[in-house]
């Protein structure tokens, strides 16, 4: 079996999952993990499924044959189950008014410390009571072993000092 990374994006509407669905399973393809979302009137997803080696071309060519309906997607070969070793998973949180810039500065303090963001979700919502635009931002980290996790602590607290925002680091929740 080989493993298939599979973006899409397109204008939404009802039956684009089940149309995606359809053809990997038309093609021995078994469905494993995937993201989706509606996103600004468009339907924007990753996803991970196996499929029969011998099958890869005819898959990527019937996930070619949905762009006649608008949705752009591409299939490229997952590299592969990445080394953890030497890595502790750790969750992030931040949530303050939304402003532009949240995220590139939260992710260039982690960057600077090789901290690798292994997923991350955002979203905006409307404060209660005040109605304030507020930007929320959930991110599963691997933090390297030799990264002092009290200096981490305190580096993200002067962030969040700065932002004025708050910012949450936890050991991350073990996955089922």
């Amino acid at each position: 079996m080989t493993d298939l990374v599979i973006t899409l994006i397109g204008p939404d509407r009802p039956g684009l999952v089940e149309a995606l669905a359809a053809r990997v399973a038309e093609h021995g393809g078994n469905w494993l993990e995937g993201r989706m979302a509606h996103l600004a009137g468009k339907f924007a997803g990753i996803l991970r499924v196996e499929v029969p080696a011998g099958r890869v071309a005819e898959l990527s060519a019937a996930l070619a044959g949905l762009e006649r309906d608008g949705l752009h997607v591409a299939a490229e070969p997952g590299g592969g189950a990445a080394a953890a070793a030497g890595f502790r998973a750790m969750d992030v949180e931040l949530l303050g008014l939304d402003r532009p810039g949240l995220v590139r500065e939260i992710s260039s303090l982690l960057a600077s410390r090789r901290i690798n963001v292994e997923e991350l979700a955002t979203d905006l919502y409307s404060a209660p009571m005040a109605g304030d635009v507020m930007f929320r931002a959930r991110a599963r980290v691997h933090v390297p072993a030799g990264v002092d996790e009290g200096e981490l602590r305190r580096s993200l607290e002067r962030l969040a000092g700065d932002l004025m925002v708050e910012i949450r680091l936890a050991e991350a929740e073990k996955r089922k």
